[in-house]
């Protein structure tokens, strides 16, 4: 899962169910378990929840990350029909 997470390109998004999918995983829990876990060393904050927000505990960063790589969130949220990068 941390390969597919590293995969998404600088600017996109994808939400833990997407992740889990491309992956052929049907458990976007266990994507955010090993996102908190061992996430560290790849772009946790490009992955979304399904709404396209983001986790309340870690908002704040990954707000001010996404943004930075042109990534715009409007009340809170990303658009995923712009930014959700589909694994190709």
């Amino acid at each position: 899962m941390l390969a597919a997470v590293e995969a998404i390109p600088t600017g996109r998004v994808m939400t833990y169910g997407d992740v889990a999918e491309y992956v052929g995983s049907t458990a976007p829990r266990a994507v955010g378990r090993i996102l908190a876990v061992d996430g560290g060393s790849v772009p946790w904050h490009r992955v979304l929840k399904a709404d396209g927000t983001m986790a309340a505990h870690i908002a704040d960063e990954q707000r001010q990350l996404l943004i930075s790589e042109g990534v715009r969130v409007e009340d809170g949220r990303v658009r995923l029909a712009v930014y959700r990068w589909d694994g190709r």
